[in-house]
């Protein structure tokens, strides 16, 4: 269980190479998009509201590697719409696999039965299947029936293939804590290698806005998700950082690194991040690194930020912070994240006429700079 330890020396070894070279910005991972085309139309995505012949276009396999060779991320996590739609994704996984890259094919998993045999399983190579709770909670989630019963289904064959197996779940609004301690209990005892958990992000173009959480009722759901862990001695493994286990649960004041986790689609390299699509897109990544303006986003500096939480922005903080400080970082593994007590304090809000009044002041030993951290900047 947990990620191999080639995945994780590989990832220590980048990082710890950029620190010593000094570099600023650097990508953890990297979201390739190949197509934004789904058979499912879920809640709470905003990604298919496209017209038609946007949601026709797909990447090419040249164009998606080379976009890979221009990051050189170690990790890069496939998203869309639903890949397995895309006729060509066999070639760009092997030849992302050919590159040593760590991929993490996320599906909803329908099609995944009709072409697992398009692939071969590897310690490069990660089934990332889409569940969002149990079955009742899925399905409405996803906004069909049945749709669970053959993500397990897929699961349970990829995991009987050889294959490295994980879940993606994104916790919404009015899910209680008992029910997803259920559900966490549930996948574990598929199998499966860990579990990616996040709140939701509110995708301004999603069909429904009223299953996001605010900031606060996430922080709370997770501690009580967490202490009935806890309470029940469940062995959960995520597939994530201690310490972003750690924010989630309310007790770390991050601030996003957006750059930690780039996006590449059909329309080029989305600024600032994956989850806010009406920025605008950079031509290339040197330009999406060197001329996005970084300043203009985060929390309490954009309002579109305020409420993320969500792993693509806050996974790279949560590792910046536990190469600057590993042994909180392994307190927090062994023990889990603190489920009561005192909350830390939000960010401060630097915009409009909140600014005042809803400013804290949090000293910077705190929480992460907005810029990155160099190899001499521990930040925290």
């Amino acid at each position: 269980m947990g990620i191999p330890l080639i995945q994780q020396t590989t990832i220590a070894r980048y990082i710890l190479g950029k620190k010593l070279s000094g570099q600023k910005r650097y990508p953890l991972a990297m979201m390739l998009e190949p197509l934004f085309q789904c058979n499912l139309a879920c809640a709470g995505c905003g990604k298919i509201d496209h017209p038609k012949e946007i949601l026709q276009k797909r990447l090419s396999v040249e164009q998606a590697l080379a976009a890979v060779d221009e990051c050189d991320a170690p990790v890069v996590s496939i998203p869309g719409g639903e890949p397995l739609i895309h006729k060509e994704m066999p070639q760009i996984v092997r030849g992302l696999i050919e590159r040593k890259k760590f991929v993490y094919l996320c599906t909803n998993a329908i099609l995944l039965p009709k072409h697992i045999d398009e692939y071969e399983p590897s310690p490069y190579f990660t089934w990332s299947i889409h569940l969002d709770g149990l079955e009742e909670r899925h399905d409405d989630s996803v906004c069909m029936k049945g749709v669970f019963e053959k993500a397990v289904t897929a699961i349970k064959l990829a995991l009987s293939r050889g294959y490295r197996v994980t879940i993606n779940c994104t916790l919404f609004n009015q899910e209680p804590p008992a029910e997803i301690a259920e559900f966490f209990d549930y996948a574990m005892s598929l199998g499966i290698e860990g579990i990616t958990v996040s709140p939701g992000y509110s995708y301004q173009h999603a069909p429904r806005q009223d299953v996001f959480l605010g900031r606060n009722q996430s922080k709370q759901l997770f501690r009580e998700v967490f202490k009935i862990g806890k309470e029940r001695g469940s062995n959960w493994v995520f597939n994530q950082s201690s310490m972003f286990l750690d924010f989630i649960a309310g007790n770390q004041s991050y601030q996003c690194t957006p750059w930690s986790n780039p996006t590449y689609n059909i329309f080029g390299w989305q600024k600032p991040c994956y989850l806010l699509v009406d920025e605008g897109y950079a031509p290339s990544y040197k330009a999406l690194m060197e001329e996005t303006d970084w300043d203009k986003y985060g929390v309490g500096i954009n309002p579109k930020c305020d409420n993320c939480m969500a792993h693509c922005g806050f996974e790279g903080t949560a590792v910046d912070y536990t190469f600057a400080h590993p042994l909180r970082a392994m307190k927090v593994a062994m023990f889990g994240p603190r489920v009561d007590g005192p909350m830390a304090p939000d960010l401060p809000v630097k915009y409009g006429d909140r600014a005042d009044a809803t400013a804290i002041h949090i000293p910077i030993s705190s929480i992460q700079r907005r810029n990155a951290p160099t190899s001499t900047d521990a930040n925290h």
